[in-house]
């Protein structure tokens, strides 16, 4: 069957990136006692038990993900991908370094830098591979984030077609459930188990939606789900302590993967197509920068006025404050830079492609050749 694009942008997709956008925010001024000094069981007693988890945003990510990035993938080259992904990437996440670093150095209330060497380290997106600390928090989620694009690079090479992405999903499967058990360093960093039912399964509603759900895309995603539960309670303990997550129910965790699993599958199957908001369009947009700067910054806010303004009107506050950030470094660094980017980049690719040309075979070679051989090989290399 011939695979199809949708002529209208998923304009739900960008909802459901903001909705894990915030879901994350949530987490990290309402749950976490960092900002706050103690504990916000007492500040926000209804609150806190949904905020505590709102760190499966990240999860929610990369299901996103999945789904937009073989979406992305689809018809390019390696080149043209990664100077799609590159320029997409890098202009919003070196102002949300550059400015965290200056908040945090004027305002070491609750982070504080580990040398200016580790923000350089940092601007290379590479930290998480040589142990440099990130300068927020929130960017180890990048490094997973560039493993998924190598894997994508390297279906690339062999182009990303409905058969190839199938085998990814099968090959990846397999070596993230094994990968616990081979305790290979090498293996497990790159399948990235306790993440990649996320990125299998939004490969696979991808599909979906390109071609046709079938019994082998639904199970695929349904396996996905499944093995997604196995690692919940790690994720809870990461991300509240192993005291607090033993002390919470997991059902909660369940029902939000699960849902999120849902919203995908709806956006496959064309369900949410009529929605058709323009103002979720710029909301999307929104959200990479948002995620960048919100953390060490939004957290050294309220923490250097809590006290001194009501809670809920400091974490509003501080929330659209971060939002009106998130406007403006989209505007006027990631739109103008990242065009810019990508036509630096594709002028490098374009001047590689055309000083790198096949080798003409040597006199050895065509002398042990018969004389039609001979022609041929001289109708390939163009003389």
């Amino acid at each position: 069957m011939t695979g199809h694009r949708s002529g209208n942008r998923l304009v739900a997709l960008d909802g459901l990136r903001l909705l894990a956008a915030l879901m994350v925010v949530l987490y990290h001024y309402v749950a976490l006692a960092r900002p706050w000094g103690h504990s916000t069981a007492t500040i926000f007693p209804t609150a806190h038990r949904f905020a505590e988890y709102g760190w499966l945003g990240v999860e929610v990510f990369f299901l996103i993900s999945g789904f937009v990035i073989c979406m992305s993938a689809w018809g390019r080259t390696v080149g043209e991908f990664a100077v799609s992904r590159l320029s997409r990437l890098f202009p919003a996440y070196w102002a949300g370094i550059l400015l965290s670093a200056t908040v945090i150095t004027m305002w070491p209330e609750v982070a504080s830098l580990h040398g200016w060497g580790g923000v350089i380290t940092n601007l290379t997106m590479l930290q998480g591979g040589n142990n440099t600390p990130d300068v927020d928090p929130v960017y180890w989620t990048l490094f997973v984030e560039l493993k998924f694009y190598l894997i994508t690079a390297v279906v690339l090479l062999f182009g990303v077609t409905y058969r190839n992405c199938l085998i990814l999903c099968g090959v990846w499967t397999a070596a993230a459930a094994l990968a616990p058990v081979l305790n290979t360093p090498l293996l497990t960093a790159f399948a990235v188990p306790q993440y990649a039912p996320f990125f299998i399964a939004g490969i696979a509603f991808h599909l979906m939606r390109r071609y046709r759900p079938n019994a082998v895309l639904w199970a695929i995603v349904i396996l996905q789900l499944l093995l997604a539960q196995r690692y919940i309670g790690y994720r809870m303990a990461t991300n509240l302590g192993r005291v607090t997550a033993q002390a919470l129910p997991t059902w909660p965790a369940r029902f939000l993967i699960l849902a999120a699993f849902a919203a995908i599958a709806a956006i496959a199957l064309g369900a949410l197509d009529r929605i058709q908001w323009k103002w979720l369009t710029y909301a999307g947009a929104l959200t990479y920068p948002l995620y960048l700067v919100h953390m060490n910054i939004g957290m050294t806010l309220i923490h250097h006025y809590q006290g001194r303004i009501p809670a809920l009107v400091l974490v509003i506050s501080v929330t659209v404050l971060m939002l009106a950030t998130a406007w403006l470094i989209h505007r006027t660094i990631e739109r103008p830079l990242g065009k810019w980017l990508r036509n630096v980049m594709r002028s490098g690719i374009d001047d590689v492609r055309r000083h790198v040309t096949p080798l003409p075979p040597t006199r050895t070679d065509l002398t042990d050749l018969s004389e039609p051989d001979v022609d041929h090989v001289a109708d390939s290399i163009g003389t």
